[in-house]
């Protein structure tokens, strides 16, 4: 349309300024919605290529921007309030060479513009029951198709979460008490029974899931779901196997090193498993130490010098399952059950020097786990132990005369006792409190008016006489009880201790 329809001017032709007129009618509504129109004046300084011109048209250009641009804002969700540029050269300028390559972070985006962040995804629970478990399995042994068997394992043990969601009792409790797991007990059991049974596929795939377990939470603070979870997979009986050793170590290395409050919580969950999977537990552990000792094919397991935390591991965790066997009465199994008979056959008094020389700290030794030691063994160390330090305080005293330029007495290796027959308690009982500094010596006995040199002969029978007498029921210390065939304290008055104490010195 010409500049003379859009403004005719006063020489124009009536018809034509009466279309012009009726157009303009016609379009009034749409001309409402545009920027105001320049005028005729303004039309002419264009033709003349006034100086206004850039301005006006930057105006006219800024003003369909700023409409479109709030339009588009009042329909998108994030507003953006910009300040109001009344110009194009008010806009920051923006280097040609680098204004394709310019991105802006999202750290420094302002927060109304930051798209929300995603809620992680809630895991759902699993829906299957015990009852819907064995349905499948029977449905998978009769069809020979284990696919959602093997679906249900993968899914299972990928990870701890899918764990808890597996096994909770309900998914969306917490259950941070030390009296209730929140472990469904009866399906762990039932799962675990029937994994040995299932394809090789599906026995592989739950250790892989393990193994991508262990790894993903091996840093970072531990959950009450984290702990249910090792507390699932530490019953697992795939680990009775030598071949999947390895992983168990991890998982065990794991638990050993939670701290005190997370022990305390699966101290007791571990005290409310049945007597069944508690015994294969403590056997698991016991057969795992055994086997890292004295290996069957020392092949199958890494040099002992790359793995020497299996053990400790182990015995921590052993530690944990005495510790709830002990809070219940009367005790899950025997303490007899923790003993393991093949440290019998190790060097025990090097054990035991490592244990005297640096105690609990970062060198590990048996003697720091005593309920794993049997009686046997414990014999073996108190009697060595007692003969070095006979030989040892000997061994000083000479030392000490022989620093004070005086004679030395083989007598002085000895603790010498002599007593009378008819006094042999008190003479003993004497005897033993004037030479306390003696009492770690090799005894050597001599009965007062007997001639006779104690080749160990004397001693011994000074030991029965002594015991004889001191349990006789006319002597008052001791009552014998028929039904229980041993003795126990007297329920008579004593004044006078000192003669129990002589017992608990003999013993």
């Amino acid at each position: 349309m010409s500049e003379a329809a859009r403004d005719p001017s006063p020489g124009a032709s009536p018809a034509l300024a009466a279309a012009a007129s009726e157009e303009k009618k016609g379009k009034e509504p749409e001309r409402e919605k545009l920027p105001p129109i320049v005028s005729a004046g303004a039309a002419a300084g264009l033709d003349r290529g006034s100086k206004s011109q850039i301005s006006t048209f930057s105006s006219f250009v800024s003003t369909v921007t700023q409409k479109k641009e709030a339009a588009e804002n009042r329909s998108s969700p994030a507003h953006l309030a910009l300040p109001n540029i009344r110009n194009v050269r008010d806009l920051p300028p923006i280097c040609l060479d680098v204004r394709q390559k310019q991105r802006m972070s999202m750290d420094a985006l302002p927060s109304e513009v930051k798209v929300p962040a995603l809620p992680e995804p809630t895991l759902p629970s699993q829906p299957k029951s015990v009852k819907d478990f064995e349905e499948d399995l029977e449905k998978a042994e009769s069809t020979g198709n284990w696919k959602t068997v093997h679906a249900f394992y993968i899914t299972t043990f990928d990870s701890f979460p899918e764990l808890n969601a597996a096994f909770k009792k309900d998914a969306t409790a917490s259950f941070n008490t030390i009296e209730d797991s929140g472990v469904n007990a009866d399906l762990v059991n039932a799962v675990f029974d029937a994994l040995l049974n299932t394809p090789q596929d599906i026995q592989k795939s739950v250790l892989k899931g393990i193994i991508n377990s262990l790894l993903r939470e091996w840093k970072g603070p531990r959950t009450k779901d984290d702990l249910r979870a090792y507390f699932i997979l530490l019953q697992n009986p795939q680990f009775n196997i030598t071949s999947t050793y390895v992983i168990y170590a991890h998982l065990l290395r794991q638990i050993a090193t939670l701290v005190e409050a997370d022990h305390h919580f699966l101290v007791h969950w571990l005290k409310k498993l049945s007597q069944k999977k508690f015994k294969q537990l403590v056997e698991r552990l016991l057969q795992f130490v055994s086997l890292r000792l004295f290996p069957a094919k020392p092949e199958e397991f890494p040099p002992l010098t790359k793995c020497s935390w299996w053990i400790p591991s182990a015995s921590k965790v052993l530690a944990l399952l005495n510790t709830a066997n002990n809070l219940i009465h009367p005790p899950l199994i025997p303490y007899t059950d923790f003993y393991n008979s093949t440290l019998d056959h190790i060097d025990l008094m090097e054990e035991y020097h490592t244990w005297q020389s640096f105690g609990n700290s970062h060198r590990f030794s048996f003697c720091q786990y005593p309920f794993v030691i049997s009686i046997a063994a414990k014999k073996i160390i108190i009697q060595r132990d007692s003969e070095q330090q006979m030989i040892s305080i000997a061994r000083q005293s000479l030392v000490d005369k022989v620093s004070r330029r005086q004679r030395p007495d083989m007598n002085m290796l000895f603790l010498n006792m002599k007593v009378r027959r008819t006094h042999l308690v008190s003479d003993s009982l004497d005897e033993l409190t004037r030479k306390r500094a003696d009492l770690k010596k090799k005894l050597k006995v001599t009965f007062v008016g007997e001639a006779g040199l104690d080749m160990g002969g004397l001693t011994k029978e000074w030991f029965l006489l002594l015991i004889r007498q001191i349990f006789h029921p006319d002597y008052g210390m001791f009552t014998y009880h028929k039904d229980s065939n041993c003795h126990w304290f007297s329920s008579f008055k004593c004044d006078n201790y000192s003669e129990f104490r002589l017992v608990g010195i003999y013993a």
